[in-house]
């Protein structure tokens, strides 16, 4: 039987050789925290955005502008059809635009393109979207042959324009805030080193 020396020698010694197998060994575990990981993993839903008043309109005008584009679509038969050609091109762009700012606001995936002024470019969308919704209905409206889609699409498409038409006018007010907070911010940073130079006499020896 071994002394108990001997067992603590071995002990050591496996200890010592699990270390520098470890430290040599390729397979680190990792330690990177999951938060700091990028990817669709750390996409989330933003709730209050959905909840608030400006994601409730962008909803409504998926939501409006997929049903004028089904009813329209179910029309077979049209003489003239550039009213119906204009109406489908202009339900189907209103959709695919709203719907792909829809899922960038939703998901904060605007917030990782800096870049972009998102204000604008949604009161583009709403402003353009509200234009030609709203043309396209009266031209509908003029060249229908009075049959239940063509008069759900007119209905639905006067339904779009409205929501369109509050959502262009909120997204003026948004984006006249965010340009006099900006405006607010370079005031005060531009006082802020116009204090930081006269504090620092060495710069003024240098400007002069």
């Amino acid at each position: 039987m071994r002394s108990g020396e001997e067992l603590d020698g071995f002990e050591g010694e496996a200890s010592s050789t699990s270390m520098i197998s470890g430290a040599s060994s390729p397979y680190q575990p990792t330690t990177e925290p999951v938060s700091q990981r990028r990817g669709l993993a750390g996409l989330r839903c933003d709730p209050d955005y959905l909840r608030g008043t400006l994601g409730r309109l962008k909803v409504a005008q998926v939501i409006l502008a997929l049903i004028a584009f089904i009813c329209i679509e179910t029309i077979m038969e049209c003489s003239p059809c550039e009213g119906l050609y204009f109406f489908e091109f202009v339900s189907c762009s209103a959709f695919v635009v709203t719907g792909v700012l829809l899922i960038l606001f939703s998901l904060n995936l605007h917030m990782r393109i800096p870049q972009i002024n998102w204000n604008l470019t949604d009161l583009v969308n709403t402003g353009l979207s509200t234009f030609f919704f709203f043309i396209a209905s009266i031209v509908l409206a003029a060249l229908n042959h009075k049959t239940g889609a063509e008069i759900a699409a007119m209905i639905f498409g006067s339904l779009a324009t409205a929501a369109y038409a509050v959502s262009t006018f909120l997204a003026v007010q948004k984006w006249r805030v965010s340009i006099h907070q900006q405006s607010a911010n370079d005031y005060i940073r531009a006082r802020t080193e116009s204090r930081d130079v006269d504090s620092r006499p060495e710069i003024q020896c240098l400007d002069t």
